[in-house]
């Protein structure tokens, strides 16, 4: 996997991954376009939604739709790296099973997610979900 990043004016870069998408980024805090920082808590909520939604349907759970909703706490001084994160699910469904939605969400976190084990390394990470049934 590769991607690059080339800069473009100011403070604002355009990432491009290898499979051809770009995305721009805003090294002023998000003033133009999300932060890296901001991009690596979507990445680990993209991440662990594409296991929650697949493991839920392999599960044959009628699910509807998924959320996570991200908090983030970063150090105060530089470099200012993400000490916490918490990720809370929001699973939407028919006749979901909160032992099969808490399974997988917490085995996403614990087990698959490869962004959240990266972080986990170094963040302390936490999750929690609640069903809304559709």
């Amino acid at each position: 996997m590769q991607s690059r990043v080339k800069w473009v004016e100011n403070m604002t870069f355009v990432g491009q991954s290898s499979s051809g998408h770009s995305i721009v980024l805003d090294g002023n805090g998000g003033d133009k376009a999300p932060s890296p920082m901001e991009l690596v808590l979507m990445a680990a909520g993209g991440c662990s939604s594409v296991d929650v939604v697949s493991g839920l349907q392999d599960l044959q759970q009628q699910i509807t739709g998924c959320e996570v909703q991200i908090s983030a706490e970063r150090r105060e001084q530089a470099p200012r790296l993400f000490t916490a994160a918490k990720l809370h699910f929001v699973v939407t469904g028919h006749d979901l099973n909160a032992d099969k939605v808490s399974k997988v969400v917490a085995d996403s976190l614990e087990k698959y997610c490869s962004v959240c084990l990266m972080l986990g390394k170094g963040v302390e990470l936490s999750h929690s979900y609640e069903i809304v049934m559709a």
